[in-house]
């Protein structure tokens, strides 16, 4: 799990190196100032038979889960899960959430965990940007 100020979590043996680390640490810090939520990525085995259940518990720990994007991949298992906060909810919607875990399944199949998880939080900030509105 990725919260402020830690890298993303990676389980031991998994296929991310120190440098994949340090290359998604920069795009959640990018996905965090465009958007202005908190992103977390957890890569490794999913607990239990229910992973929506302990990826919601997870999600519910951090410092600001109302403001706060969390993805988890069990990349053994195959699965990816996307939990939004409540304030994140009103800017991202679960076709555009939908639309992010089916841009990172394509990578996750060409074997590319790194680029599958930036393109996926790349595309989650963008849609989860406030739109900039001009008032008369």
């Amino acid at each position: 799990m990725r919260t402020r100020g830690q890298a993303a979590q990676v389980a031991a043996g998994e296929p991310l190196t120190e440098a994949d680390r340090l290359a998604l640490d920069r795009t959640i810090r990018i996905a965090e100032q465009s958007s202005r939520f908190e992103f977390s990525v957890y890569v490794g085995p999913a607990q239990g038979d229910d992973t929506r259940a302990w990826a919601t518990r997870l999600h519910n720990r951090l410092v600001a889960p109302a403001r706060s994007v969390m993805v988890i991949v069990d990349p053994r298992r195959r699965v990816i899960e996307v939990v939004t906060g409540g304030d994140v909810r009103r800017h991202l919607s679960d076709a555009e959430v939908e639309l992010a875990v089916l841009a990172m399944s394509s990578e996750f199949a060409s074997g590319n965990l790194l680029a599958g998880l930036q393109r996926g939080i790349t595309m989650l900030a963008e849609h989860a940007r406030p739109q900039n509105t001009l008032h008369a």
